[in-house]
């Protein structure tokens, strides 16, 4: 286990698995439809890459391992991981709990008026909601994801469809909509990235407020 985490972890870091170097794998198993794994070996070695292309791969991989990670390890002191444990578990957590105020609990309260609260472990499981809003006895929950350019959201997009039918239950059960918050990098600073929903959640609310 130990050993396949390390190859892993070096193969990601210096891109050796990347399209570039293996070629597109994913389209190519499509094309291929292979019903062996001796099929889809005999494919990729002949449509894709050959096999000695791969197998120096796997040379350049051994030599990143045992020459540039050995040096780098071999400069690592026992302070420098004292220095990273504390960093990572609380610069790090405090920036990202910042970061996510800011974001989330900073411009949608700001601009709703309203607590907003993380959801509970078991709504993030059942109802993929990581937010909720609580209007009397009932809730509205919100689902935050980060986006890149727009070039992420074909996927959200997809994964909003998968996902729509626990967001009806989340409604039918605590009587809120569910509502997604894109959340994009504008230089330094997150905002949200579809601004027109903080309307739709104030109109929700109010809806809610009317049925109490």
């Amino acid at each position: 286990m130990a050993k396949e985490w390390l190859l892993n972890s070096a193969m990601n870091r210096f891109q050796l698995n990347f399209k570039r170097n293996v070629g597109a794998t994913s389209e190519s198993i499509r094309n291929c439809s292979p019903k062996t794994l001796d099929e889809w070996r005999e494919y990729y070695f002949a449509k894709v890459k050959p096999k000695a292309h791969i197998e120096e791969l796997g040379r350049k991989l051994f030599v990143k391992i045992t020459e540039v990670l050995s040096a780098e390890i071999a400069e690592i002191t026992e302070q420098d991981c004292i220095d990273y444990m504390i960093q990572l578990v609380i610069d790090r957590t405090f920036d990202g709990y910042h970061t996510e105020i800011q974001t989330i609990y900073g411009q949608l309260q700001h601009a709703l008026g309203v607590k907003i609260e993380p959801a509970p472990d078991e709504w993030d499981r059942l109802f993929n909601v990581d937010f909720f809003i609580k209007v009397g006895e009932k809730y509205l929950g919100l689902q935050i994801k980060p986006v890149n350019s727009g070039v992420q959201l074909p996927e959200i997009f997809k994964e909003y469809n998968l996902q729509a039918a626990t967001h009806q239950q989340f409604a039918a059960q605590f009587g809120g909509k569910v509502f997604y918050i894109f959340s994009a990098k504008a230089g330094d600073k997150k905002i949200i990235a579809n601004p027109e929903v903080v309307e739709e959640i104030r109109a929700e609310i109010a809806r809610l407020n009317a049925n109490r």
